[in-house]
């Protein structure tokens, strides 16, 4: 395959450039993409949305939206962009993303790098692609933490005509004080305000969009039931469990396992499983997870169907494996 030739030049460049070349060469180059992997369609309804299959790319990778009609050619059954703030920033200082070949995981700390949610919304605009695609949206680093939901609500507005759901993402280590909003009294401001808006562009738009909530691995048992019992009492429509993690002990004494940021991969796999079994258990089939961290091979996949996840996301395992791990995924999913 294709991924098998070019993985080593990609692994030869520094994280920060590989990417950035990928997804220019992603974005110029759709239209010379074979056509889309010839998978099996195993449809699965989620949240009201007809699935073609059960794995999807997470946020982070397609950032502002360039090389969606290109990722969408490798087969997944749903695309997630973003995260994406109101206005465009920078992010941290290069470098800011770094390997741990020997884990197949990554540590990142890019801090929500993007273009800005009206760059977002032109490129989805322009875009061939008519599947399932969400659009994970964020806050600007110098917004207070206590007028976040402004952030959000206006990125809810400009995206919502365009998205066939929307994600709020409140768990990703490498915004200062972020992590803040998953607590008890803030998420439940912070969603009271969202659901009521959702209402109100449901009701303008004649449509209505689904929300889903990203969190983080990094959560106590506590926790995760106060993030579920918050889920139900404001309706939210699903929960996507879960981001990267700030722990290292998967990878003490490993380089770069030092490096601030969020890890993901292989070292992620147990602990956003155990997430996700917990959170089935607490919301007791009342709403959807989509489970995403350290899927590697397709049995990984399986396994967080098992634990209680309708639905699975690549993205570290995609940047190792390639394409090829999608169709292992779809395949170790098919008639679950």
């Amino acid at each position: 395959m294709l991924y098998d030739l070019a993985r080593p030049l990609l692994f030869a460049l520094s994280p920060d450039s590989a990417h950035e070349l990928s997804i220019w060469t992603l974005k110029h180059f759709a239209g010379w993409m074979p056509a889309a992997q010839p998978l099996e369609a195993q449809p699965v309804e989620v949240m009201g949305i007809r699935f073609p299959n059960r794995v999807g790319l997470a946020a982070g990778l397609d950032k502002n939206g360039e090389a969606i009609d290109a990722l969408a050619s490798f087969g997944f059954g749903h695309i997630e962009v973003g995260s994406v703030t109101p206005r465009g920033q920078p992010g941290n200082p290069k470098p800011r993303i770094f390997r741990i070949p020997q884990s197949e995981a990554i540590i990142n700390r890019m801090g929500f790098n993007n273009h800005g949610v009206d760059n977002l919304v032109s490129h989805i605009r322009t875009a061939r692609f008519k599947g399932v695609l969400g659009v994970n949206i964020g806050k600007n680093l110098d917004t207070p933490i206590e007028r976040a939901v402004d952030d959000y609500l206006i990125c809810l507005d400009k995206v919502y005509a365009h998205a066939s759901y929307v994600t709020v993402n409140i768990s990703s280590p490498n915004t200062k004080n972020l992590r803040q909003l998953q607590g008890e009294s803030e998420l439940d401001g912070l969603l009271g305000q969202l659901k009521a808006r959702q209402q109100q562009l449901s009701d303008q738009h004649g449509r209505y969009v689904p929300l889903t909530l990203k969190i983080a691995p990094d959560l106590d048992d506590a926790q995760i039931t106060n993030i579920a019992d918050a889920l139900r009492r404001h309706r939210i429509d699903g929960v996507i469990a879960t981001n990267t993690t700030l722990s290292r002990e998967a990878v003490s004494g490993q380089p770069n396992a030092d490096e601030t940021g969020g890890l993901s991969g292989g070292p992620l796999r147990h602990a956003s499983t155990a997430v996700i079994a917990k959170l089935a258990k607490a919301l007791a089939g009342e709403l959807p997870i989509i489970g995403v961290g350290g899927i590697t091979e397709g049995q990984h996949a399986r396994e967080k169907l098992e634990a209680g996840a309708s639905l699975v996301q690549l993205y570290t395992g995609f940047i190792y494996h390639g394409p090829s791990l999608v169709r292992d995924a779809v395949t170790a999913t098919r008639d679950f």
